[in-house]
């Protein structure tokens, strides 16, 4: 059986999805990250407060395409604006990058 679900649709049941993972959230002077526990090696998403940049960890972006079924860079775009809408911030735009960018960049 298949379903037509419209984009705000779907972008809620992303949003809520992303919503249940928990993520906290950890403030530095230009950066704001999203991690899955306090100890964690890198985070999830990194939010640029300096330029609006939401940098999205490329696991993060394929988990919610194939769970959802969705293209990467949709994915990218969802998450974009679940960050804008959890922080109440503008995302000005999104990459996705890989762990290496989010382990150098931690807490700097």
């Amino acid at each position: 059986m298949k379903y037509l679900i419209t984009d705000s649709q779907l972008d809620k049941v992303i949003f809520k999805y992303l919503d249940n993972q928990d993520f906290i959230q950890i403030e530095t002077d230009d950066n704001i990250y999203f991690t899955n526990s306090e100890g964690d090696e890198h985070a999830q998403i990194r939010y640029d407060k300096r330029n609006g940049v939401c940098y999205i960890y490329w696991k993060l972006i394929q988990e919610i395409s194939h769970f959802f079924s969705i293209e990467y860079s949709d994915s990218e775009q969802v998450i974009g604006r679940w960050s804008e809408n959890s922080l109440q911030m503008k995302v000005s735009e999104t990459y996705f990058v890989g762990h290496s960018y989010f382990y150098l960049l931690k807490f700097n």
